[in-house]
């Protein structure tokens, strides 16, 4: 068992690792097409919307309702009622997000409303601003349809991870990024408002990865027709699990639209500096923190249906020290080498150093909430699995209503970069309760052997912040250095820094490939 979930973990993580290389090129490809301005602040708010739907809905709530109760019904019921079962979560799912984006479509001057309170207000009053709102409306027309694709193509990946197919989920955005870029590319330079073909780039995208998922469903006899089942049992039991489901982890995601919503009144260029620094922060949470939760929730699942009390227990374990040896040092990496990032990144065309300054302290801000953000991705599965959902929605109530409190504590002295603290600091809030929660339960408790691993962990961070410190050149020579050299000035950081840490976890007795049989323990 535990060989198979670590395979199926890296199967994820390398997978997943090309996806957000290519989110990285696509985000380069876009900052050096619309910068840090008006156009940019525009896109991000059209593509932020539907995405951020898409981490409540389908990544949030419904896959931590659903994988669940599928996995019992693969585990329990015949293969008649578990095709019965897909059916009607297909279709019930299928109309009710038809009629969510369609409402959306018609609706977007609202939506844009809503969530650009600044730039409608300047709309309003007819001020230059105004301007946004306007296209952000129309963006949102040609955005908000990818939600419909993706909602359906997160029943396809949940449906293919419940039977161990990781691979083509993980590999699946893939193809957004490579239609956004192609749309930057080709179709944007040739538009007035290169924004709209990115909007178009988004469209394609979701709907490529929709069509790309049905071939493995057909061959995992998954695909079938879907029939309206509002009043089905598995239904009624996934739609129960779903609703307090949607403040579980997915809270992250609604602090991170209301730092949307609160940008549009802050200076031009707030919503793209906050983009771009979560950017970079999704790219190690996509690569180990989502990777080990995709993988570990069927495992807790089936753990749960069996009654396997030892088995749920090290598992969850298993996830807590691989995030802690990874989150800890990516942590410190994303702090310490924020401004060569994003220089190497995304400093052309349109994006300039003060673009990189700029950005860089909300990343530093958001990068200081890394580690939480891990640990909620790995410890709400304690609950999901057992189909608790309504207690990680209280904690998520009060990370939520925090997060609200914190934004007006520091947005008001550090403007947007308040907002990237008031969301770091909800989330170690939110990843705090559910460790408590588990704790109280004796679901699962921090052991002492754990403790002393984050504290070995922790002193090996110590030396690769020591070497980092001593390596690092100063903002004047890395402006110096040409592309070429700052790629390789940041690869070579990159690589000792790694390196330091893995030698100093060696020497402090930590094997990281021994850690795979506690497993079986």
């Amino acid at each position: 068992m535990s060989k198979k979930l670590l395979r199926s973990g890296m199967i994820v993580s390398v997978m997943t690792l090309v996806s957000r290389v290519l989110g990285l090129v696509r985000d380069v490809v876009i900052a050096n097409l619309v910068g840090a301005g008006a156009s940019s602040d525009v896109f991000f708010f059209a593509n932020r919307i539907p995405n951020f739907l898409r981490r409540l809905f389908v990544e949030g709530a419904f896959a931590q309702a659903f994988v669940p109760v599928l996995t019992e019904y693969q585990e329990n019921k015949t293969s008649a009622e578990t095709k019965e079962l897909i059916a009607k979560v297909t279709g019930t799912l299928g109309v009710i997000i038809s009629i969510v984006t369609l409402v959306a479509v018609i609706g977007s001057p609202i939506v844009a409303a809503l969530f650009g309170g600044g730039w409608f207000w300047s709309w309003v009053n007819d001020e230059p601003a105004g301007a946004k709102y306007e296209l952000a409306s129309l963006l949102l027309k040609i955005t908000f349809p990818y939600l419909w694709f993706i909602t359906l193509t997160g029943l396809a990946g949940s449906i293919l991870n419940s039977r161990e197919k990781f691979a083509v989920s993980a590999f699946t955005p893939v193809f957004l990024n490579v239609a956004i870029i192609l749309a930057a590319i080709f179709i944007s330079p040739k538009l007035e408002n290169p924004e709209i073909g990115l909007a178009l780039g988004v469209f394609f995208g979701g709907l490529v990865q929709f069509l790309f998922q049905l071939p493995f469903l057909y061959k995992e006899k998954a695909l079938i027709k879907p029939s309206w089942g509002w009043n089905h049992q598995g239904v009624v039991k996934i739609r129960t699990l779903m609703i307090p489901a949607l403040f579980g982890v997915s809270v992250s995601q609604i602090n991170l639209l209301f730092d949307t919503f609160i940008a549009s009144f802050m200076m031009e260029g707030s919503i793209s500096w906050l983009y771009y620094s979560d950017r970079l922060l999704e790219f190690p949470l996509g690569l180990f923190g989502i990777a080990i939760a995709t993988v570990i929730l069927p495992a807790l699942s089936r753990k749960h249906v069996k009654d396997e009390v030892a088995g749920f227990t090290h598992t969850m374990d298993w996830g807590v020290k691989i995030i802690l040896m990874l989150g800890i040092p990516a942590m410190v990496g994303l702090i310490m080498l924020a401004k060569p990032m994003l220089m190497v990144l995304f400093m052309r065309g349109e994006f300039n150093f003060e673009g990189v300054e700029r950005a860089s302290l909300s990343l530093i801000a958001y990068g200081s909430g890394l580690l939480s953000f891990m640990m909620i991705k790995i410890l709400a599965p304690g609950y999901y699995s057992r189909q608790d959902t309504k207690t990680p929605v209280r904690y998520g109530i009060i990370a939520m209503v925090s997060n609200m409190g914190f934004n007006i504590v520091f947005a008001i002295p550090f403007g947007y970069v308040g907002l990237a603290i008031a969301t770091s600091l909800s989330a170690l809030l939110n990843a705090s309760l559910l460790y408590r929660g588990l704790h109280k339960a004796g679901v699962y408790r921090l052991s002492i052997s754990t403790l002393i691993f984050v504290f070995k962990n922790v002193l090996a961070v110590a030396s690769m912040i020591g070497l980092l410190l001593y390596l690092i050149p100063s903002d004047s020579i890395w402006l110096q250095y040409s592309l070429e050299q700052r790629i390789g000035e940041l690869t070579k950081l990159i690589a000792l820094g790694g390196l330091v840490y893995v030698c100093a976890l060696l020497l402090l007795g930590i094997k990281p490939w021994k850690l795979k049989p506690e497993l079986d323990a």
